[in-house]
């Protein structure tokens, strides 16, 4: 298979060398699907594959560490009942080809990284670095990027207290926006992405699914620009477009879902979308997940299933829940009119592994069959020249 010159692979961002371990995983060459959903959770952004072994090197455990690194974000006990929940990360890629929504998405990225744990989101905290200010294009860059990030921010309510800005000639065409959320949780609402009970409902939370940031990952977040202006204006495309109210929204019950314990597990949809969600929630749980793409609700018609599973449409979560607890569940989400569609099960591993499975309708062809933690756990891991 290939696209336009290049093999299938290359152009979804996987190395010859990539593509032959994805072959090896499966015991099979891929197919186009398979492949899809590969190259994005073998991504710089989902994998870390050159960066882990740095970040390895962090001290990362404590007696006050609730939760460490392979969750959504890190929780820190406080005391008195009480624990902390940590995230940040960057959208600095996003945020140079379209800065006002890839600013703002990554402050909804980051929201939900935080309420995923059970957290209330208190504060967001927003370091920026930008090209010098005489230059239109930096201008342009910190005026959206300042305006992404006022306007989601203000639209959920929670404030941004802090951060800092420097202008330098090295962030001329690729500026660095980081953003970071701190959440506070009573320690026993403590909720992880972890996919448990074989017969347990996987449930799609919030906004329907549309072509938006699709191939986010692979295309920007582990890309280069070249220095001329409007480089990597052909990428505008991948960026998420968000919508802060229905975040604020869908933030209000799972906060509800969880403070209730109506939920086995509870997973942000950011980058790879439904890939990721899915192989990551199965993976830590040990167990497979099924998923009927043609439940997926859609806002764009003729969507194909490898657009389904790696779109990175915003205000989106995957929770797992017991068939009995269903009906609390959709009065929570009505109450707060939030979407909740029924979109696939767990299963139990085959032969000591769980499966992410992707079916055309219920009962339906199998479109992917993947080990879940082939996707989530065993990209390759680089040593680049430093």
């Amino acid at each position: 298979m290939s696209s336009g010159t290049l093999p299938l692979h290359r152009a979804l961002g996987l190395t010859d060398d990539e593509a032959q371990a994805v072959e090896g995983a499966l015991g099979r060459p891929p197919n186009p699907l398979e492949l899809a959903m590969f190259s994005v959770m073998w991504s710089e952004h989902c994998s870390y594959k050159s960066s882990r072994l740095h970040l390895r090197r962090l001290p990362t455990s404590g007696p006050a560490v609730l939760v460490g690194p392979g969750e959504n974000a890190g929780v820190v006990d406080v005391g008195d009942g009480l624990a902390v929940a940590v995230r940040i990360e960057s959208h600095n890629h996003p945020s140079a080809v379209e800065p006002t929504q890839g600013a703002a998405t990554g402050i909804g990225g980051i929201l939900r990284d935080v309420f995923t744990m059970g957290a209330r989101p208190l504060a967001l905290l927003d370091p920026i670095y930008v090209g010098p200010l005489e230059d239109p294009r930096s201008r342009w860059h910190l005026d959206g990027i300042v305006r992404g990030i006022s306007a989601y921010g203000n639209a959920v309510g929670v404030p941004t207290v802090g951060g800092e800005l420097v202008s330098a000639p090295g962030y001329a065409r690729n500026p660095l926006v980081n953003v970071m959320c701190i959440g506070v949780l009573p320690t026993e609402r403590l909720a992880l992405a972890r996919a448990e009970g074989p017969g347990n409902l996987v449930v799609l939370l919030g906004a329907a699914t549309g072509r938006d940031g699709i191939g986010g990952v692979s295309v920007l977040a582990s890309a280069g620009f070249a220095a001329e202006p409007g480089a990597g204006d052909e990428k505008r495309p991948s960026v998420q477009v968000g919508d802060p109210y229905e975040e604020k929204r869908l933030m209000e019950a799972c906060l509800e879902l969880l403070e209730r314990r109506l939920l086995v597990a509870l997973c942000d949809l950011g980058g790879a979308g439904l890939t990721c969600a899915a192989s990551e929630t199965a993976a830590r749980g040990g167990v497979g997940i099924d998923l009927d793409v043609r439940a997926v609700p859609r806002r764009e018609p003729g969507m194909t299933p490898a657009e389904v599973m790696t779109s990175e449409s915003q205000e989106r979560m995957l929770a797992v829940v017991e068939p009995a607890r269903l009906a609390d569940l959709q009065e929570v989400c009505d109450r707060w009119e939030v979407r909740a569609s029924v979109i696939g099960r767990v299963t139990p591993p085959v032969e000591g592994r769980g499966r992410l499975r992707v079916l055309d309708g219920p009962g339906g062809a199998v479109l992917a069959d993947v080990p879940a933690a082939a996707l989530a756990d065993e990209a390759p891991c680089y040593r680049r020249p430093a």
